[in-house]
């Protein structure tokens, strides 16, 4: 288990084990480019947490894309 330590109190910290992404392999060495941060030239945390499972790496992917390229309605538009 790994901990975090805040003065004298412990907290249980979630770790999830992931691949280097500069390791991947197969059918997830190929998707690789596709989700590769272009400045840092290392897959992002939040996708490479996917790197076990390169269905659920498609699924976040798209679902990020959409968010971050599709238009954003105005405030206006949705009645606020």
């Amino acid at each position: 288990m790994l901990f975090r330590s805040e003065g004298s109190r412990r907290h249980l910290v979630a770790w999830i084990d992931t691949p280097d992404d500069r390791e991947w392999e197969g059918e997830l060495a190929e998707y690789r480019p596709r989700v590769v941060d272009r400045d840092s030239g290392r897959v992002d945390n939040i996708l490479s947490v996917h790197g076990l499972d390169l269905g659920s790496l498609q699924a976040h992917q798209t679902l990020y894309a959409q968010a971050m390229r599709a238009p954003r309605p105005s405030a206006r538009s949705i009645g606020r």
